[in-house]
């Protein structure tokens, strides 16, 4: 019963959360997206992560098990391989049969053509070792480690490049890293089941720490055990010792596999309490050294981690065809969501999960491809604008690197300020009375003046007015950079 209900659980938030990533369902599963540990964490939201926490804490690591839409990926691709190995086993079984039944001289060959899961020990330096870089990039700001390496945000990226593939529409950065993170994810499941989560995934980690702990746990009863190996063998995570009694409590994602596979009842989930053994079975001193060394680990870690934590629409508007393509210029600052606050606060809160840029009504966000931002999101005005009554990045980001925004907030957030180029404007070179820009600004920030005295009017800019929306940009008909362009403010400014 227990493994049906984590099932179903789990289906649910991996369906609810890839229909986010294809830009479906935002109002109805975008609350799924706020409990991701990672985001969370960067977010500060200390309720969702004390509620993770807590629920590691009382029943195991179940937040991977049901929660994380990578876990339950790498749960399907192992629940292939168990299907094509039974595929497999089922024609060897029935060819030896027939081999018997017709008396062949042929000797049968037995082969296993997919090696079993076993115990194995964890790779303590590799984790602890991954864990700490990680902690070291979010609090020096260097987010790559964490956009490749996150379970959320990596799951968001192999979304987004299968989408974009089908769709023509993709990034090549994002194409590529999408497509590689989709290798390395199924080969490590498919040949060492959940090995992604227990060496590699920060977040794996950093519940194992609590987890190792947890006062609800599965028990292996000596008394009845008879060593026949089945839970060992069909443990995703590798984390029976069947032979000793002992289970890694620090890497049991809690998917109760291992309780369906006993057929003799020696395995239960029940409360165990703070001794850390629960069985009948004395607990081995091996894993009462184990123990220990995972408390000091446990306390040794909970402070960095805590020091790290707080640390196509709009084509052709404008009634003009295209007869170039538009390309974004080349800004001094970055610009980011209103909700940002800064381009820093941006970028160190932002995992690069492309949640946002699937979000993007308006194709303003999109995945950058310089390696000091590598995939996080960024702004440009060629296919769209942001527009003033749109909340959908902000509504969704799950990390806090764009904050939610009141009703109306939005208008007055100046993330940048238009600038005129008067060499590229149509209007001051006398070939058309354009006007658009100003004709299409949402603040009022651009008039037409006339120009030195002449009978045609150019474009001129009340900076303090501008909240850098774009429109004018997107809507300039010069070609291929726009004569008026927005100029990024590294702080935000409100405008009264």
């Amino acid at each position: 019963m227990l493994r049906k209900i984590r099932i179903a659980l789990a289906a649910f938030f991996f369906v609810g959360i890839t229909l986010l990533f294809l830009g479906i369902g935002h109002g109805w599963f975008g609350w799924m997206a706020k409990l991701q540990f990672l985001p969370s964490a960067l977010a500060l939201n200390l309720v969702v992560v004390g509620v993770i926490l807590l629920a590691n804490f009382l029943f195991g690591r179940v937040y991977c098990s049901t929660i994380c839409p990578m876990g339950v990926f790498q749960d399907l691709v192992i629940r292939l391989r168990r299907t094509v190995g039974q595929w497999q086993q089922d024609a060897q079984t029935r060819r030896l049969k027939r081999l018997k039944e017709s008396g062949s001289a042929e000797k049968p060959q037995v082969k296993q053509y997919l090696k079993r899961f076993d115990y194995v020990p964890e790779h303590k330096w590799v984790r602890y070792g991954v864990l700490a870089l990680s902690l070291v990039s979010i609090f020096a700001s260097g987010q790559m480690l964490i956009a490749l390496i996150a379970p959320y945000s990596a799951y968001g990226r192999v979304v987004r490049s299968l989408v974009g593939a089908a769709s023509g529409s993709v990034a090549l950065p994002l194409l590529i890293t999408g497509l590689v993170t989709l290798v390395v994810i199924v080969c490590c499941a498919w040949f060492w089941g959940r090995e992604y989560c227990n060496t590699i995934c920060p977040v794996g980690t950093t519940l194992s720490l609590v987890s190792r702990f947890a006062l609800f746990r599965p028990v292996i009863d000596a008394d009845k055990c008879t060593k026949c190996g089945r839970c060992e063998r069909g443990c995703k995570s590798a984390c029976i010792d069947a032979k000793n009694h002992k289970i890694d409590y620090s890497r049991c994602v809690a998917c109760f596999d291992c309780i369906d596979n006993c057929q003799q009842g020696g395995l239960k989930y029940r409360f165990v309490g703070l001794k850390g053994n629960g069985g009948k079975a004395a607990a081995p001193e091996a894993e009462k050294d184990g123990a220990d060394t995972g408390r000091r680990a446990f306390l040794a870690t909970t402070a960095l981690v805590g020091t790290a934590i707080a640390a196509q629409a709009q084509h052709g508007q404008g009634g003009l065809a295209d007869v170039l393509p538009k390309q974004n210029p080349e800004r001094g600052t970055r610009l980011v969501p209103p909700g940002a606050g800064s381009v820093k606060s941006f970028y160190d809160h932002c995992t690069a999960c492309q949640l946002c840029v699937t979000a993007c009504p308006n194709h303003v966000l999109r995945p950058s491809s310089d390696l000091e931002h590598f995939l996080q999101p960024e702004m440009g005005y060629e296919n769209g604008y942001c527009r003033p009554e749109c909340h959908a990045c902000s509504d969704i980001c799950p990390a806090g690197a764009i904050r939610p925004l009141k009703p109306g907030q939005k208008q007055t957030i100046q993330i940048g300020f238009a600038h005129v180029n008067l060499e590229l404007c149509l209007a001051a070179k006398g070939e058309a009375s354009c006007g658009n820009c100003a004709y299409h600004c949402p603040s009022g920030a651009i008039r037409m003046v006339d120009f030195e005295g002449s009978s045609y009017k150019i474009p001129t800019v009340a900076e303090t007015q501008c909240i850098g929306c774009g429109a004018c940009e997107n809507l300039c008909p010069s070609r291929p950079v726009s004569a008026i362009t927005v100029r990024g403010n590294s702080v935000h400014h409100t405008n009264a």
